[in-house]
């Protein structure tokens, strides 16, 4: 990720275009294009400390309330500066946001319509399952390997569109269903790619996305396409063709709050009998295809599968992620096992090897194996002092912490299903050291920004968290009246939220306040078996609709959501952010109890292992500020305008009661608050 200038023809705009104040001002610009303008001094605000960091060449830190207008506000600053910028956000929605609405937006308003000539050269990147890959169609033309009616119905339909369609993005397949088996066999996916020495390189669409990428302004990606691109970037150690995305002179990084999770997963490792099987069935079908399987190929594939899932059988037993500290115990008496799924992985890459005429895609086929080798090697022998260890364990349909790790399942699911797949992880205990090195260094200029960053109005947390050194810092207010917005409620007598009395009387409550609130409400949970429990003892209680996550896809829900009066939904974690219903339709947030991350986790066990042997104090350091930020972005899914109402509750008292209670309580917006049922009655005119 070395900075690099900005080409020349694309000279900064800043002497040309309005100032950030003629911009953003009462009377500017803004006032009079934007059919909806209201002067928010922090968007003013926000705007003048990026474009001072991209002048300066300084990281920034910026915590924007909901309402600032954060997006225009650092979109301005990019455009004046001349400056190729990567823009990565954590979700999808707030991608298609930047890129439909602001963006075009800002042209019409800089430039108008007949300056065609000085318009921006933006593009929108998606990872690269996202893309068709051509290579794969053409070659499934020729093999019988379709399942069923409806595959062979969504191959047709592909095939059709691969004709017309410019960018291969599977967004334009609206009709193909997003568990799509079929797709997980044609998309571009980068450990099926063999790269320039494929046939079909010059009309790949993810080469022409890089094209588009190399020929931009600006870039809009997703967090997760960011850090992926920069850990192949990593392991090719610099070489000019790795990765997709190009050098930029500066990376906006909005919903930053996501960031270590997101760089954890990808400087991590995962060995498992998934990632096995697809390099065996890819293999296998290349062979088939190719007229060139021999007996000893079919033998090496058949080896390798059986020694895959005997190691993987072997593995110590448990339910979702649990730590695998006994490494060395189970080498010493499964080492004979390893070597032999290791000899099968070597026996597998000699046959490719030694073809005496090899199809191009032998070649990706023996990095992978070799790749498989040395992760496996590091997952089950390193000592790294840096990196925990972990299992992770779930049926064809179990559900992961990691959102990564899901959709890799949701992919896949099709195939195995009834199968208990086995992960070995690998993850960074602390990830900030690497990002200090391998990015903060190496860019001109990061911005991070999030309506939730700052912990008891400070970045501390953030700053240690990421390796942030040497960053400006700014927590800008909302553009929100909170305090007459909406009414925070603690109820004072409900039992410890870690007692097993709690749920029955917490059920009872959230009873209670859902009268008052008519519906309209979203009941976010720490877990599902707690999200099922509570939804089970209301089930005929409540006269409104109820709907509950993981009953339909999250989309289907949040519209059903929209359409129905009253309505109730009963959600977990994918809920907490991204998440925007505005207007009386949501009048009321529960959540039931602090969001304080698994104690048990292994990842978290481990980075609070690490900070209280380092002399910290992992609980006030990293699991309350943590939590914190989680708690934050729950709350903030209520008041999305300036016409949103509504009340906020948490049934957990312990934010009143404990001595740490104090920072989330000041770390929130000043929200009116109140611990009287009778008041909240009184907000939604009860009673009077």
């Amino acid at each position: 990720m070395v900075p690099v200038a900005f080409a020349a023809s694309n000279r900064s705009m800043s002497d040309t275009q309005p100032s950030l104040y003629q911009f953003f001002a009462p009377g500017g610009v803004l006032s009079r294009t934007h059919p909806a303008f209201e002067f928010r001094r922090g968007q003013l605000q926000m705007a003048q400390a990026v474009e001072q960091a991209l002048e300066e060449k300084r990281h920034l830190i910026v915590e924007a309330g909901t309402g600032t207008g954060k997006t225009l506000a650092y979109l301005l600053p990019v455009i004046r500066s001349g400056k190729r910028v990567i823009i990565s956000t954590g979700t999808k929605n707030l991608q298609e946001q930047l890129f439909y609405k602001d963006i075009p937006f800002l042209e019409q308003a800089l430039f108008g319509e007949a300056a065609s000539g000085s318009r921006l050269s933006v593009c929108y990147m998606k990872g690269r399952n996202n893309y068709l890959c051509r290579k794969k169609l053409y070659d499934l033309t020729d093999q019988p390997v379709l399942s069923g009616l409806e595959e062979i119905e969504q191959y047709h339909a592909i095939s059709a569109w691969e004709k017309t369609t410019s960018t291969g993005d599977r967004a334009e397949l609206a009709e193909l269903p997003e568990a799509s088996a079929l797709w997980h066999k044609l998309d571009a996916r980068a450990d099926a790619c063999i790269g320039q020495k494929c046939s079909e390189w010059e009309r790949c669409f993810v080469t022409e996305m890089r094209r588009r990428g190399m020929e931009s302004d600006i870039i809009i990606v997703n967090h997760h396409l960011f850090f992926a691109d920069l850990a192949i970037k990593l392991q090719a150690e610099g070489a000019p063709d790795a990765g997709i995305l190009p050098e930029a002179a500066a990376v906006i990084f909005d919903e930053a709050h996501e960031l270590e999770d997101v760089a954890g997963n990808y400087f991590g490792i995962s060995v498992s009998n998934l990632r096995v099987e697809d390099l065996a069935r890819d293999v296998e079908s290349s062979m088939q295809h190719n007229r060139m399987m021999s007996a000893s190929l079919s033998g090496a594939l058949g080896s390798l599968r059986e020694r895959a899932q005997f190691f993987f059988s072997l593995l110590p037993p448990g339910e979702g992620r649990f730590s695998f500290d006994t490494r060395r115990e189970f080498l010493e008496e499964n080492g004979e096992e390893f070597l032999a799924f290791n000899q099968a992985i070597t026996r597998l890459a000699g046959e490719l090897e030694s073809l005496a005429q090899k199809p191009e895609e032998v070649f990706n086929f023996v990095r992978r194996a070799q790749e498989l080798q040395v992760q496996l090697g590091f997952a089950m022998e390193s000592d790294d002092r840096n990196t925990v260890f972990w299992i992770e364990r779930r049926g064809g349909h179990g559900r992961s912490n990691s959102p990564q790790r899901q959709r890799e399942a949701e992919k896949t699911r099709d195939h195995f299903q009834g199968r208990q797949n086995v992960f070995l992880q690998a993850t960074p205990i602390d990830v900030g050291p690497i990002l200090r090195e391998c990015l903060w260094s190496k860019l001109e200029c990061a911005v991070l920004t999030s309506a939730t960053l700052a912990v008891g109005g400070g970045f501390e947390y953030i700053r240690q968290r990421l390796g942030l050194e040497h960053a400006r810092e700014s927590v800008l207010p909302s553009h929100f009246d909170y305090e007459s917005q909406a009414l925070f409620y603690v109820p004072p007598d409900l039992p410890d939220a870690r007692t097993l009395q709690f749920t029955a009387k917490a059920a009872e409550r959230i009873r209670k306040l859902l009268e008052i609130t008519r519906g309209r409400a979203f009941v976010l949970f720490t877990s599902y078996a707690q999200m099922n429990d509570v939804y089970q003892r209301l089930l005929g209680e409540l006269e409104f609709p109820m709907l509950r996550q993981g009953d339909a896809p999250k989309s289907a829900l949040l519209e059903e959501f929209r359409l129905t009066p009253n309505a109730v939904l009963f959600a977990t974690s994918s809920f907490w952010q991204g998440v925007d219903v505005q207007g009386e339709q949501l009048s009321c947030v529960i959540i039931d109890r602090l969001p304080f991350a698994v104690p048990s986790d292994p990842v978290v066990a481990a980075r609070v292992k690490a900070i209280d042997a380092d002399g910290g104090n992992a609980f006030f350091q990293y699991q309350v500020p943590s939590a914190v930020i989680t708690l934050k972005q729950g709350f903030g899914r209520l008041i999305r305008s300036l016409h949103d109402r509504g009340l906020l509750v948490l049934l957990d008292n312990r934010i009143l009661k404990k001595q740490y209670g104090r920072v989330f309580i000041e770390s929130l917006p000043n929200y009116k608050k109140t611990i009287d049922l009778q008041v909240v009655e009184e907000f939604f005119g009860i009673g009077d």
